[in-house]
């Protein structure tokens, strides 16, 4: 399963933990004083905090640094490096952060001090805005320059880096905002509306990641030796997969190529290599390829089938498609990886005998290509008959990147390394993280997270030098991840591991299981997402008294043949999200462990649940299951109630 986007043209990223590791260093030799990427012109730094700069400069060289009237001087090491804070200064700008050392200067034009946040985990959180509910909306209302954004490439080390591989910071507006990641401009947005500031966002994102590559060894205590191996072997085993699909592609010729005709039913295809559909390209032996490639194929019809027209299925597509059938364009989807595609084909596009299907397909990262199940690929008739297409197709590349790097956001450190490990110790407002989806798939891996997460959040607080850091996160949404079977929910423990994880100081929590999509793994509604993290950070990070959630579960006893079940002081006065109506998503099980769905009712402070089938109820639960769309608890300020378990089966 893809669970993510990503941007190509990444070549530069990829040559090793040793280029990037000494780049601070090295650069010194080049030029006077060389600062971390994060510091440039534009960018956000964090109020009321000691504002620390550091980088690296000829060893043994004065470095003074100066904003606004203040100033802060020091000496560099034997090694170059130095650091140094300015004292606390309030909100305002723009001013000029002035670096000095003795055989050059460093301005930074335009620098805004208010609250910067890092937003941070895999696709939800990088999602961008262009490809959320509302877009152009949003995107047209992008105009507050006060809202900047620094993208950190994606990128990847095997030992912690003094230096990102790129970015910079840059201002909201409607021509750039679509790319922004939808969850943190919004929550920006949210922020700077409440506080009057400028909102920096710090975007260090990988779609697909799991939770252990964003951790240090050390907290993952892995041997430092062990990984260097494994690491090693990865390099080789992408050098391998990398060589082939190079390879390959030399077969078709110069590229990019011109490919404005190729979706003409009389093309010549004899150049053309075949490729089994459905499948992902890199499953064909293009291995960590992004760009565009089309797929060509046909099916034979009658006189009498052509002219009642057909429709025409062909699974799913990574990322976006254009789609043919005789020359005749029948449909496009656009950033849709997992939506199936099914085009109707009308009579004028169609003839007797063989009729030729043309698909264009774009892929932006990860996996790329038609995949799916073979019994989603198929032409239906008039008469409700269906021709097969899963079969081997023609295939041809007009434009490719090469580069090692889809699987990275699965392996330990190497995303930390990279993309977190150079922003310390930017001080900041606090965290934004939206991950999990891919910790979910076992049982197993949802329970450890209950270990991983706060262990995470402890390791970035110590690294940053700020133990009160706020740390907020969104709880997985509803979604058919296809690991729910009976009472076992994966996703369910994931959530209650994020849940659990509330126990740590200044953390907080935003429920989204009413906003998700059954079948789409992104949620298009990150407005509500963006709103429910503002809350948090105004009661964690601002000091609010505000409502920032939805009912919180304390406990359930068990009586008379019911469960009564209580809730946290502090979590609004009860109610349902169909105003009037009884209470959906609730089950019970007896001693025999078997859960049943049960009825529940609003009884004040409290709510009685009952089921028939359930005479001697020992547990209950609340929106167990993957996908719990019908689970309908939320306060009077209709935040929704995370789900809940009162066993530990």
């Amino acid at each position: 399963m893809r669970l993510g986007v990503r941007v190509s043209g990444l070549k530069a990223l990829l040559r090793g933990a040793a280029g990037a590791a000494a780049l601070l260093a090295a650069a010194a030799s080049a030029q006077a004083v060389e600062l971390p990427r994060i510091f440039s012109d534009g960018m956000v730094l964090q109020r009321d905090q000691p504002i620390r700069v550091w980088g690296s400069a000829q060893p043994g060289e004065a470095v003074q640094v100066s904003l606004d009237g203040r100033q802060a001087s020091t000496t560099t090491a034997a090694d170059g490096r130095w650091s140094l804070q300015l004292p606390a200064h309030a909100a305002g700008g723009p001013y000029v952060l002035e670096v000095r050392a003795t055989d050059g200067t460093q301005r930074f034009q335009n620098v805004l001090i208010g609250d910067v946040w890092l937003a941070s985990g895999q696709s939800n959180m990088e999602w961008p805005l262009s490809q959320t509910a509302h877009a152009q909306a949003e995107i047209a209302a992008a105009t507050d320059p006060a809202i900047r954004h620094f993208k950190v490439p994606k990128s990847w080390a095997s030992q912690p880096q003094a230096q990102l591989t790129g970015g910079h910071w840059v201002p909201a507006s409607p021509q750039v905002a679509g790319e922004f990641s939808a969850v943190a401009h919004l929550f920006a947005r949210e922020l700077h509306a409440r506080t009057g500031v400028p909102i920096g966002i710090i975007d260090s994102t990988w779609g697909g990641s799991r939770i252990e590559p964003w951790m240090d060894a050390a907290r993952l205590q892995l041997d430092a030796a062990a990984l260097a191996q494994k690491m090693e072997q990865v390099r080789a085993n992408d050098e391998r997969a990398l060589s082939g699909t190079r390879e390959r592609l030399a077969r078709f010729g110069a590229l990019p190529a011109k490919d404005s005709d190729w979706q003409r039913a009389d093309l010549d295809e004899s150049a053309w290599q075949t490729i089994a559909v459905p499948g992902n390209w890199e499953q064909g032996g293009f291995a960590g390829m992004d760009g565009i490639a089309w797929y060509r194929s046909s099916f034979e019809l009658s006189a009498a089938q052509a002219a009642e027209g057909v429709q025409l299925s062909f699974a799913r597509v990574d990322d976006s498609d254009q789609t043919w059938v005789n020359g005749v364009a029948v449909g496009a989807t656009h950033r849709a990886y997992n939506t199936p595609r099914i085009y109707n084909v009308p009579a004028n596009a169609l003839h007797a005998g063989r009729n030729v299907i043309a698909v264009r397909v774009e892929d932006e990262g990860g996996g790329g290509g038609i995949h799916g199940n073979a019994d989603e690929l198929y032409v239906h008739l008039a008469d409700d008959q269906r021709l097969p297409l899963a079969r081997e197709w023609k295939f041809r590349v007009a434009s490719a990147s090469v580069q090692a790097i889809d699987d990275k956001n699965q392996i330990a450190t190497l995303l930390y390394n990279q993309m977190i490990h150079p922003l310390q110790p930017y001080a900041l407002r606090g965290v934004i993280w939206y991950q999990g989806e891919a910790n979910a798939n076992t049982a197993a891996d949802a329970l450890a997270y209950r270990r991983q997460f706060p262990q995470l959040i402890a390791q970035w607080r110590r690294q940053w030098q700020q133990p009160e850091l706020p740390f907020l996160w969104v709880q997985l949404a509803s979604f058919v991840s296809g690991f729910d079977q009976g009472d076992s929910s994966p996703w369910s423990l994931l959530r209650e591991s994020q849940s659990a994880t509330l126990s740590v100081p200044h953390t907080g929590q935003a429920v989204t299981i009413d906003i998700g999509e059954a079948h789409d793994i992104h949620p298009r509604n990150k407005q509500d997402v963006a709103k429910r993290l503002a809350l948090a950070a105004r009661a964690v990070a601002y000091g609010e008294t505000v409502q920032a959630s939805g009912p919180i579960y304390a406990g359930a006893d068990f009586a008379d043949g019911q469960a009564r079940v209580r809730f946290a002081e502090g979590s609004g006065t009860l109610a349902s999200r169909q105003a009037g109506q009884a209470l959906h998503g609730f089950a019970l099980a007896g001693a025999d462990h078997r859960f049943h769905p049960a009825q529940a009712r609003i009884v004040g402070d409290q709510i009685i649940v009952s089921s028939e089938q359930v005479r001697a109820p020992a547990a209950v639960r609340y929106g167990w299951h993957d996908n719990v769309e019908a689970a309908d608890l939320i306060n009077s300020d209709g935040l929704p109630a995370a789900p809940f378990r009162s066993d530990d089966w």
